[in-house]
């Protein structure tokens, strides 16, 4: 059968933040291979909607605001009015909230497979929601597939909902496009020339900062190890207004320079900056930004929640510390400012090595399409 999944998502270019990347990644890559994907974006970005054809597939951008049932509503006008050759194979549900409510009516309606990939913290905010949870339970009931991107996910749905057996497909990276270049190096030893006290090592914080991320959980132990004053933190995008009152707050303490969002291939110069990479999330997925600084050979610092644990081994090829455990953060903190150079870059080679021969962008595609076949209506 020739595949054509209708994806749904809030989370797709031009939006920005790890949900975005991922799904742009994965649709481009089934693309590139042949497959037919019809992406309809549900966002507050539009103004109006719009049906474009692409090469690849159709993009359906809906327009979104307060009234759910409204916006779910005028896509199904949308999705009803199917022209021969584009009903779908399958409806897939790409995480966030608004797909995981529409995907069980929209595959009952035009008659094909749901298949529901839970992204990111979908399982871990939902799950003990009030509004969330029974959204959560039906769309996997009523799924032909249900995929995480972490093991850990996948043990715990099947736990909870019997006769479900999830699907692990963690995310990845192209090595192709993903690589640091000689201007990239040089461009990372300038900025820590005018950036960075002599002798300090940097320790990068990418991303959307928030709570989850446990990111004022790391720097209060920070702050309390007695190791502050061999770091500097770099911390690059959104950060909570919290976070930087408490970073103005403690700056004789603790130094550290914060960036705002920018492009993934700009950050490539701040990589080559960093002498390790934090990820200390109380609970996450597989965040984009561990397989990209382990794929550059940039050493993790990270929490063993979610899909870290899936790729970092602490003492092998990364420093990895029990989510939300103070003293253990605190060993691993100890350890990235006080071990040999030589060790940080065994770290990072081990690491590179790992993600290169087992978290491709290559593997998760042919996991998806893989997948689409088995499930095929």
């Amino acid at each position: 059968m020739t595949l054509r999944p209708l994806w749904i998502t809030e989370n797709y270019p031009p939006d920005r933040g790890g949900m975005a990347q991922s799904c742009d990644r994965i649709v481009h890559a089934l693309r590139s291979r042949g497959v037919t994907v019809d992406v309809a974006h549900v966002s507050r970005r539009y103004a109006e909607w719009r049906v474009e054809t692409k090469s690849g597939g159709r993009q359906i951008e809906c327009p979104s605001d307060d009234d759910v049932s409204h916006t779910l509503n005028r896509l199904w006008n949308v999705l009803s009015r199917q022209r021969n050759g584009m009903t779908p194979t399958h409806v897939v549900a790409f995480g966030g909230t608004l797909p995981i409510l529409a995907g069980p009516a929209y595959a009952a309606w035009l008659k094909c497979p749901l298949v529901t990939l839970i992204r990111g913290n979908d399982f871990d905010a939902a799950i003990f929601s009030p509004k969330r949870s029974d959204i959560l339970r039906q769309a996997i009931q009523s799924s032909a597939a249900v995929c995480t991107v972490t093991r850990d996910h996948a043990a715990r749905i099947a736990a909870l909902i019997p006769g479900v057996r999830p699907e692990w497909i963690p995310n990845g990276v192209d090595s192709r496009t993903w690589r640091l270049l000689p201007h990239d190096r040089e461009a990372g030893e300038r900025w820590r020339a005018s950036n960075v006290q002599r002798g300090r090592r940097v320790l990068g914080i990418f991303g959307q900062l928030k709570q989850k991320k446990g990111v004022q959980f790391f720097l209060e132990i920070l702050h309390r190890s007695g190791c502050a004053d061999r770091l500097h933190l770099l911390l690059v995008g959104d950060v909570e207004e919290e976070l930087l009152a408490w970073l103005v707050a403690h700056n004789e303490q603790i130094s550290a320079t914060h960036l705002p969002f920018r492009d993934r291939l700009d950050l490539l110069p701040l990589f080559a900056a960093c002498d390790a990479v934090v990820v200390p999330s109380f609970y996450d997925g597989l965040p984009n930004v561990v397989l990209e600084a382990t794929a550059l050979g940039v050493p993790l610092v990270a929490s063993n929640a979610g899909g870290m644990a899936d790729l970092l081994v602490d003492g092998v090829n990364a420093i990895v510390f029990e989510a939300g455990d103070e003293h253990d953060c605190r060993r691993a903190i100890a350890n990235v400012a006080t071990c040999d150079a030589d060790v940080l870059r065994r770290l990072g080679e081990k690491g590179q090595a790992d993600v290169l021969e087992h978290f491709t962008a290559e593997r998760e595609a042919e996991r998806y399409i893989n997948l689409l076949n088995g499930e095929s209506s």
